[in-house]
């Protein structure tokens, strides 16, 4: 049979399909296997392709948009997609107060791993000669430029402010 009925919900960059395809190969795997928590949290992704246009200019000279095709999707548009909907639902649990849902589960399985708190500090170290800034706090801009989205700022400032004291 295909492999599907074993593959492992989520998606990281190692692997050789881009994010689409293995939202689509997952959709799919979860409604065959009757998970509808994954089929409808993958659906609420897809939901949201209608939102991410192209720019496009009119032959009258107006510029407008329109949406992209499947192919010209970028595994960088759906997971600003997710990252919304996780933010959405971290919000939501801290209201209900409570630490976690299955629907937020899934929705990180596709995001990249994020840089923990060892990963920052290694990195620092390595990197950063805190005898070019006058507060270590301005290391900021540089860790946060390397890291990108994958390295919580609260946290990265945090180890700046244990560093400063």
């Amino acid at each position: 049979m295909s492999n599907g009925e074993n593959t492992e919900y989520g998606w990281n960059s190692e692997m050789s399909v881009s994010l689409l395809d293995k939202l689509k190969i997952d959709l799919k795997t979860a409604m065959k296997n009757k998970n509808l928590n994954v089929r409808d949290a993958i659906r609420l992704i897809m939901g949201d392709f209608p939102k991410l246009t192209m720019p496009i200019k009119l032959e009258s000279g107006k510029k407008t948009t329109r949406v992209k095709t499947h192919e010209e999707i970028t595994d960088e548009d759906l997971l600003n997609i997710i990252r919304g909907f996780v933010k959405s639902e971290k919000t939501v649990l801290e209201i209900k107060k409570e630490e976690s849902s299955e629907y937020l589960n899934i929705l990180e399985s596709y995001l990249p791993k994020m840089a923990n708190r060892q990963d920052v500090q290694l990195w620092i170290k390595g990197n950063i000669d805190f005898s070019q800034y006058k507060s270590p706090m301005q290391a900021m801009g540089p860790i946060m430029k390397h890291f990108g989205k994958l390295a919580d700022g609260n946290m990265v400032k945090q180890i700046l402010q244990d560093i400063s004291s």
